[in-house]
């Protein structure tokens, strides 16, 4: 909560510079949506059904590019949807996505089909029937097959496309809250609680778990609790990349603007010094800062949009290697916790991938192996040893004991550390 001092500040500073601080912003939200609208241009792998919403539910629109974005989706993301499905692979979550980016953009879902063993269902038959797969295996080993990020991904998805959520899928959400199972390691985790918020909350607004009225309120005051608890002295809740779902779902939840507002100014403080360069978390803060969240999906209407958003030409940066070096220590954890350590002199600046590749040139042993994901590469084996999301293991990274917020491609070497891989399990 804001101190009188710094609500009595906020105000003077505001009512002094009430046109340079709403024209600073709009800037910010205009280069962002930039940004964002850019990353389609350069996308590598699958096209990401994360950042079609987030430009669907901006203000401003360049309806060709969204129009040529939602193509790739209904083609590439579909296909590869479909081979996993044809696999009997858990994709909640990617379904859940692939929902919410089509209904963004108001495209009838009754006409979005898979086939798997020569029977067509529906998009949304696929994602019900997924999600009571999960819901089997939490009452089976009191764990989804994927996760509860996912899991809630699922119920906000079929929720936000007008389908009655099952009392016994949303029930086995609330119970998750109840008994604090939002776990990634020994860390709470930030982005699941406000993934589940913004769930709820449209369970709620549908007016469709009335036998459970007050474990449903009971929760999401859970849940509030929990996101303001974890609300940081610089205003960010959780870390930096967490931050934009935790105010969508504060938002989602009725919260008062007070509640919530030193959050969105961490988040404007940290895209101006271009903290948020991967698209993925733009996709997050961009809504949030637009005062909007997922939940706006349900009502979204694809009349008389902006059509106004330019991309200029830019020049490309070349970006030449730093001739200073620094020393990277690199310790490999496996589950056995056996332990083996390496060295590697690296050009400042480098990113933790490009560390990685540099050691494993050396042969001196280290060995990687990367998959892709909507957020960019992530380890998926290292020295031969996998750490599967089937076995519920993972690859922690930290530097200097200091878990990374970042992925291995945009995490930056800008000094000596030790850089900590462990096989670990959630």
């Amino acid at each position: 909560m804001y101190s009188l001092v710094i609500i009595a500040g906020l105000l003077a500073f505001a009512s002094s510079k009430p046109c340079d601080t709403a024209g600073s912003n709009s800037e910010l939200l205009l280069s962002l949506n930039k940004n964002l609208l850019r990353s389609l241009e350069g996308q590598e792998g699958l096209p990401n059904p994360s950042v079609h919403l987030a430009l669907r539910l901006s203000d401003y629109h360049n309806l060709a590019k969204e129009s040529e974005h939602l193509n790739k989706l209904k083609i590439n993301l579909h296909n590869d949807i479909q081979s996993s499905l044809s696999n009997s692979q858990s994709v909640v979550g990617l379904l859940a996505l692939y929902t919410l980016a089509l209904k963004s953009s108001c495209f009838d879902l009754n006409t979005v089909t898979f086939t798997v063993s020569d029977i067509s269902e529906t998009l949304l038959t696929h994602l019900k029937k997924q999600m009571e797969q999960e819901k089997e295996h939490i009452a089976f080993s009191h764990r989804p097959l994927t996760n509860y990020y996912q899991y809630s991904l699922g119920v906000l998805a079929l929720c936000v496309s007008s389908i009655r959520v099952n009392n016994h899928v949303s029930n086995k959400l609330i119970k998750a809250v109840e008994h604090e199972h939002f776990k990634h390691g020994d860390a709470e985790s930030t982005d699941t609680y406000a993934m589940a918020g913004m769930a709820l909350q449209c369970v709620k607004d549908a007016g469709s778990h009335v036998l459970n009225a007050a474990e449903l309120d009971t929760a999401l005051s859970k849940i509030k609790q929990k996101l303001l608890a974890s609300r940081r002295a610089d205003g960010h809740i959780g870390n930096e990349f967490s931050t934009g779902l935790a105010v969508q779902a504060l938002m989602a939840m009725g919260s008062q603007v007070a509640e919530y507002a030193t959050s969105m100014e961490a988040m404007r403080t940290d895209a101006r010094s271009n903290t948020y360069h991967n698209p993925m978390a733009i996709s997050q803060i961009l809504p949030a800062l637009q005062q909007k969240s997922y939940l706006t999906v349900k009502s979204k209407e694809c009349l008389n949009e902006d059509d106004t958003l330019v991309l200029e030409p830019i020049d490309p940066v070349v970006v030449l290697p730093s001739e200073t070096k620094v020393t990277v220590m690199v310790e490999v954890v496996t589950s056995s916790g056996a332990t083996a350590v390496y060295s590697v002199d690296v050009p400042k600046g480098s990113s933790l991938l490009e560390a990685l590749e540099l050691l494993k040139g050396k042969n001196v042993g280290f060995m990687f192996e990367k998959e892709s994901s909507l957020w960019g590469p992530f380890l998926s084996a290292v020295n031969g040893e996998q750490a599967r999301q089937s076995d519920r293991r993972y690859w922690h990274l930290s530097s200097d004991g200091t878990a990374l917020s970042q992925g291995i491609s945009d995490f930056k070497i800008e000094a000596a550390q030790k850089i900590t891989i462990k096989n670990m399990s959630y």
